[in-house]
């Protein structure tokens, strides 16, 4: 039997098929392990290793079988040599000894630490162990396929099909996380500039447009000299222009074509000659297919209006491309003017300021989901217009309304942020 083998060989043997055992272990775990999108990057990029395990991945049936079929036949063979080694040391009654210490043995040094090393470092085993598979595939591929046969048989009895193998895109949400857990490799401005690009669907342009007792315009019933004034102090490049108010729009003016006045006489049939047809957009759009909208019509302004046809604001592509990298200049009205920090733990807020801009301004929570101003805000929660020193709490801030009128709240003070409470506790 094993007497007429070197007890020496059999100790080699064992050793050689241990190392194979860890190999297949690690290998499994490596490649198991790999990050599918880091690992078509580099695939792209002609990593060899890379590729070759890619193409092993899209067959993930065919891989495992390999590897167990190489795992097994290395595991069934170690039990049989240190039988035979346990018999020319100690006999027979040495085998159960020599049994326990190989499934320690085997536990530690071929399933545990490879399996460890592998989860914390797949790529450095899994590529050189993809140059070794490929191959190997090849030349194993009848007994694979056989493998493969009756376990898929197995699997199908209980309602597993290989369809379900298919891998799935990922989601917003876990794109989201993808971007957080970048870490070091993306600057923050750059991380933040790709949150936003995901949130355009969230993000309507009635959360960026501006508001319609905001709007500046022209209107065409005024006297020329006003006109002229509006223009002349515009620090934008295109204005609606309408006649008695701005819920009677009748086109957009571009500054740029003014030069062709220049020479001419300055009147309102002029005027109108230089307008362009208005383009007008259902309120609640969302700013991704906004973005895609102006794109396609060429154009960079849009009129929000309600389901009854009014005017509610203007949104314009430069909006929208400041929600992706933030604010281009510092005009009036922008958060940073309607918040001013007054003490270590308080603020002065305009009534009219954006809740979306002072979220992100100020990393503050207030709610986004209702009306779009601190005055709306708190008249939603109050259903009436507060006298000042009039003082509630909305998501943990303290408010206290400063200045109110007869129709709006003027201004107010927030203080830093206390326990966590339902919005509209008083």
């Amino acid at each position: 039997m094993g007497d007429d083998v070197p007890l020496g060989a059999l100790i080699g043997l064992l050793v050689t098929l241990l190392v194979l055992s860890a190999f297949f272990s690690g290998s499994e775990t490596a490649l198991m392990s790999l990050n599918r999108y880091q690992l078509r990057h580099k695939a792209r990029k002609g990593h060899r290793g890379a590729v070759l395990a890619e193409r092993l991945l899209k067959r993930p049936d065919r891989l495992i079988g390999l590897i167990l079929l190489g795992n097994n036949l290395a595991n069934f063979s170690m039990v049989a040599v240190v039988t035979l080694i346990a018999v020319q040391i100690g006999g027979e009654p040495a085998v159960a000894i020599a049994t326990g210490v190989l499934t320690l043995v085997v536990l530690i040094f071929a399933e545990a630490a490879p399996k460890t090393l592998a989860a914390l470092h797949p790529e450095k085993l899994a590529f050189p162990a993809s140059i070794i598979y490929y191959p190997l595939l090849k030349i194993a591929y009848p007994i694979v396929w056989l493998t493969n046969i009756a376990s898929n048989a197995v699997l199908y009895l209980f309602g597993v099909r290989g369809d379900d193998a298919r891998s799935h895109s990922l989601s917003q949400e876990e794109l989201r996380t993808l971007v957080y857990e970048a870490g070091g490799r993306i600057s923050n401005r750059y991380r933040q500039m790709l949150i936003s690009i995901l949130d355009l669907e969230k993000v309507t342009v009635d959360d960026v447009m501006v508001p319609h007792n905001e709007i500046i315009g022209i209107d065409l019933d005024g006297d020329i000299k006003d006109i002229e004034r509006i223009i002349t102090e515009s620090e934008h490049t295109r204005l609606p222009v309408y006649r008695d108010n701005i819920d009677q729009v009748i086109g957009v003016l571009h500054m740029r074509r003014l030069a062709a006045l220049a020479k001419l006489s300055f009147d309102h049939d002029a005027l109108i000659e230089l307008l362009d047809e208005p383009y007008f957009v259902p309120e609640g759009t969302p700013l991704s297919t906004q973005l895609v909208q102006f794109q396609r019509r060429r154009m960079r302004i849009a009129l929000v209006v309600d389901e009854y046809g009014d005017i509610q604001g203007i949104v314009t592509l430069e909006d929208i491309l400041e929600e992706i990298v933030g604010k281009f200049t510092t005009d009036p009205g922008d958060s940073d003017d309607d918040v001013v920090k007054e003490g270590a733990n308080t603020w002065i807020v305009d009534g009219t300021a954006n809740i979306r801009e002072l979220n992100r301004s100020q990393d503050w929570e207030l709610p986004t989901d209702g009306p779009k101003t601190i005055n709306g805000l708190i008249l939603e929660m109050l259903e009436t217009i507060p006298e000042p020193r009039t003082c509630l709490k909305i998501s943990g801030y303290p408010i206290e309304i400063i200045e109110s009128d007869d129709t709006r709240i003027r201004t107010v003070r927030v203080g830093l942020r206390m326990e966590k409470s339902t919005p509209g506790d008083a």
